[in-house]
């Protein structure tokens, strides 16, 4: 299994001399099974240059896994060059949404009304289909097994476990662990507790021993305590998380867009130091753009 990293950073694009070394696109990670099926994670602005390495082997069919509907991580989808070439087929999947009561249809009607954008759907000369997702419900992309995981995030968001050929991986999407709401001397406190306990634990379970962890680690510790509630993780969360879970390798990403290359390593550095790496740890490292990872 191979996976790409063409976007690393997290709620805006943030590109400039300050952020060349670990890249400046929000989200989308290209996965290969051993027998080059395609899957991509998210299509933030990350989709627009890996859909121009796709022009080399057209024709292609693009499994596309949105893990949630901001913005941040669908706004390179009208730019996903292959739609505009016929012969090609874009699979779109991702969540139901209760608010709007669509489904994952929708994160290319909002962004292609004529408004917005000058290209209609219709237009696009692609085959574009539309799977919505359920939590825990495994479906096949050719080899590869891929369960969605429902998460916890200001909106439906799910993590994705993607397994081929006994190796597998799993992405949080944007991921705060959860936390009660309710201080310990509140009578409701225990049985939200327990709540809690149970989506940790379903969490982890879906996590489970896998070669690569690609987690949501925007914030340090310090930062997160005004942050609380905005749906995002941190550095420590994320190594929490690996080593609960067993995961060999843990890929820290959703950089902080307004963390320079030079601030995000000192960050990084700092960290490590408060978790040095013991017997039986993951291997922790900064996603960067353009990274490849194969196992």
């Amino acid at each position: 299994m191979k996976i790409k990293f063409w976007g690393v950073r997290g709620s805006i694009a943030s590109p400039g001399p300050a952020t060349v070394r670990y890249g400046g696109n929000t989200t989308c990670i290209e996965i290969r099974t051993d027998h080059n099926e395609l899957i991509i994670i998210d299509a933030g602005t990350g989709i627009f240059p890996l859909s121009q390495s796709l022009l080399a082997e057209l024709p292609v069919t693009a499994n596309v896994l949105i893990s949630h509907s901001h913005w941040d991580h669908i706004q390179g989808l009208p730019f996903f060059v292959p739609n505009f070439i016929p012969g090609n087929t874009l699979r779109l999947h991702g969540a139901f949404d209760p608010v709007s009561g669509k489904g994952i249809e929708q994160v290319m009607s909002v962004q292609l009304q004529y408004s917005y954008f000058p290209v209609r759907e219709a237009e696009m000369k692609a085959r574009i289909e539309y799977v919505t997702l359920a939590p825990d419900q495994s479906f096949q992309i050719g080899s590869a097994t891929v369960t969605p995981c429902l998460m916890n995030h200001p909106v439906v968001d799910f993590g994705y476990r993607i397994e081929a050929n006994g190796k597998s991986v799993f992405f949080t999407g944007d991921h705060e662990p959860p936390l009660n709401i309710y201080a310990p001397h509140d009578p409701e406190y225990a049985e939200y507790q327990h709540f809690i306990d149970e989506k940790t634990a379903t969490i982890l379970r879906a996590m489970a021993g896998v070669d690569v962890l690609i987690a949501d680690s925007s914030y340090t510790r310090a930062e997160y305590t005004s942050k609380m509630g905005w749906g995002h993780g941190t550095f420590d969360s994320s190594i929490q998380y690996a080593k609960l879970a067993g995961a060999k390798n843990l890929f820290c990403t959703h950089h902080e867009p307004t963390r320079s290359d030079d601030a995000l390593e000192a960050a990084f550095s700092q960290v490590m130091q408060e978790h040095p790496h013991q017997a039986g740890d993951p291997v922790v490292r900064l996603a960067r753009e353009g990274e490849t990872f194969e196992f």
